[in-house]
């Protein structure tokens, strides 16, 4: 019994050690927050950690604001991190506005940090703008010549905008967009060398921050270099397939030329060979002639004469080597 009795004091001493110490830590914070001038209920303190919300962090946030002059409610910087907030960076946010004489609210301030924007960094950009420098842009004018472009943009928070307004990936791919068109319009390419500035002013003139979060104050071209012949080497490349086009244009007709020629051989054939077969029966209708007495010997006789006086006559015209005319002698 005596050991029972033992363990429940034990066990009573660490439980009244452990209020003590969390008791100890609130009245800490309470004291540090009265003396701070902005008291904190210890109730409310005791609480907080039923809520699971870091009491310290809450009250230091409390006095940091009364100190710079904000007037928080400890209820307000809750809700705040309750709904998933960045307490600390919300409050240095307002304090950094209040010393730039920017109007900013809390309410807008938690908002802006809801819709997970750094504020802070937001109210800073206001107060000192931001260079963004944008890839090298590449456009090509009127006379085919490319151009590459290096630019430098200064924007500034736009506070109001913050909530719903498009980011910095935006606000380059308009530029790069205005640079294109812009080096597009142009006649020559030595007009967008000899005045770079007029690239900016007419991108500036497009209104191009609308709908963003930014302000452009301005839009500087760092460098402007000149690249491919790109008119060239597009002519170039028409006249190549030009070229390839009318290779395919003949190679068509040589080939028609050949089949051509080849069934114009073949109908030669088909009549030689026709003519082969006539002359192959010439015999057969003499031998029929002799048989039916339509042909005489006589006739037989002169139809070989004519035939070896024409062979003779030809073969004079032709100059066959070794006769009269064939052998140079008279």
């Amino acid at each position: 019994m005596s050991n029972i009795v033992v363990v429940g004091i034990v066990l009573l001493a660490i439980i009244v050690l452990v209020i003590f110490a969390y008791i100890s830590a609130a009245i800490k914070l309470w004291l540090q927050a009265i003396f701070s001038g902005c008291p904190v209920g210890l109730l409310s303190i005791v609480f907080m950690r039923l809520r699971k919300v870091p009491p310290q962090e809450m009250v230091e946030a409390k006095i940091t604001a009364v100190k710079a002059g904000i007037d928080l409610t400890i209820d307000d910087l809750e809700s705040h991190y309750l709904a998933g907030g960045n307490v600390t960076r919300v409050v240095l946010a307002l304090i950094a506005a209040d010393k730039a004489r920017i109007p900013l609210a809390f309410n807008r301030a938690a908002a802006i940090d809801l819709a997970g924007r750094n504020v802070l960094e937001a109210v800073q950009m206001s107060v000192n703008p931001k260079v963004i420098e944008t890839p090298r842009i590449a456009a090509v004018a009127k006379d085919g010549i490319q151009l590459m472009a290096l630019t430098r943009v200064t924007v500034r928070a736009n506070i109001d905008r913050l909530v719903g307004g498009a980011g910095e990936e935006t606000v380059l791919a308009r530029v790069g967009e205005g640079i294109v068109t812009t080096i597009g319009s142009a006649l020559s390419h030595k007009q967008v060398l000899e005045n770079p500035d007029s690239i900016s002013k007419r991108v500036l003139e497009k209104g191009l921050d609308s709908g963003t979060a930014f302000e452009i104050l301005s839009i500087d071209i760092a460098d402007v270099d000149v690249g491919k012949n790109i008119g060239a080497e597009l002519e170039t490349d028409r006249a190549e397939a030009d070229k390839k086009i009318a290779q395919a244009k003949a190679e068509e007709r040589r080939a028609m030329a050949i089949a051509a020629e080849q069934e114009m051989k073949a109908k030669v054939q088909e009549m030689r060979a026709k003519v082969v077969e006539a002359e192959a029966q010439v015999p057969m209708a003499m031998a029929e002639a002799f048989r039916n007495g339509n042909l005489g010997i006589m006739d037989y006789y002169k139809m070989k004469n004519v035939a070896a006086d024409t062979q003779m006559r030809e073969t004079i015209g032709g100059g066959r080597p070794g006769g009269p005319q064939g052998d140079g002698k008279n």
